[in-house]
């Protein structure tokens, strides 16, 4: 078969399947499927339950030694606060009012690679490639949670209340998820078959619930009258960022595996908690919405062309 057909093939049973499901939830709320009721439970289901348990489940089966790869997780908290520090920027400079700035800030850096990225990962290399990105979560979910916080609340002028970094870090069903599962893979301390199959069922229907609950969730309303700092934010964070920190790696000696993983977390659209943030927090989630929205659409086209490149290239 053509190397180039191959790759193609490659490409679209890599992304196609994720984003068939979210436009099955956008297919589905046009039709009364779904409603906002539905895409609010699924949301508190998936962040609250069954996305803990599903990341407990890969990193507590994990073996450290092979799945915790040091210079990858230096690099992600290197190029993340690049990004944090451009974003920021540019914002300053760009834009006036604080509500649009930090929203903007969390457009261009926070990454849906809980969701999105992980089921990219196990499309390309199943379980094992599932442990490292586990792996890998639990270094930057904490991040991640701090950057936002600060990006919400600085612009504002609020005081940046070190309780309140804590509390977002410690209270965050994710990082639960992820501690509670360190210690049970470092010491291999094996999980009972009723808790494991407990897990696996609600572990099973993650992915499928979250991508729905994304499609579901996607407004289209007022679409036309957004403003440029949604396009600005999207391209940064789906073109300017992964070509940067991807080349960037790649220079750096990462290779196969390693730089996929890379480029799908930095090319993942923003996540869909930066809209719950900035509403509570006080920003304009209207502009956070359609963040989310463009960035989701758009990244069916650069994740797949992204993919497809370093695929032909034989970058991995």
């Amino acid at each position: 078969m053509d190397l180039y057909l191959q790759n193609l093939l490659f490409t679209a049973n890599s992304v196609a399947p994720i984003f068939l499901i979210v436009f099955l939830g956008i297919a589905l709320k046009r039709a009364g499927m779904v409603n906002e009721n539905f895409v609010l439970i699924s949301s508190k289901l998936v962040f609250n339950v069954t996305l803990p348990v599903f990341l407990f489940m890969k990193l507590s089966r994990a073996d450290f030694g092979q799945a915790m790869n040091v210079k990858q997780i230096v690099y992600v908290y290197a190029a993340t606060l690049l990004l944090f520090g451009l974003s920021w920027l540019l914002a300053v400079l760009f834009i006036p009012e604080g509500r649009n700035q930090g929203v903007f800030i969390q457009g261009c850096f926070r990454s849906n690679f809980a969701i999105v990225g992980v089921a990219m990962v196990a499309n390309m290399f199943g379980e094992e490639g599932l442990e490292n990105a586990a792996v890998l979560l639990a270094f930057v979910v904490p991040l991640f949670n701090v950057l936002s916080v600060i990006a919400l609340t600085a612009p504002l002028r609020k005081d940046l209340n070190r309780k309140n970094i804590w509390r977002e870090i410690f209270t965050n069903p994710l990082i639960l998820g992820l501690l509670a599962a360190v210690p049970v893979a470092y010491f291999h301390i094996p999980v009972p078959e009723l808790f494991e199959r407990t897990g696996n069922y609600l572990a099973a229907v993650t992915l499928p619930l979250a991508l729905l609950g994304i499609g579901g969730g996607l407004n289209f309303k007022g679409m036309k009258d957004s403003s440029g700092i949604a396009l600005s934010s999207t391209f940064i964070k789906l073109v300017v960022a992964p070509l940067l920190f991807t080349a960037a790696a790649h220079w750096l000696g990462f290779a196969g595996e390693e730089i996929a993983m890379l480029f799908i977390l930095f090319a993942s659209p923003t996540a869909v908690v930066s809209f719950i943030m900035a509403e509570a927090m006080g920003g304009n989630s209207k502009l956070a919405g359609d963040i989310v929205l463009f960035t989701t659409l758009a990244s069916v086209l650069t994740l797949s062309s992204g993919i497809f490149l370093m695929k032909t290239l034989g970058v991995f």
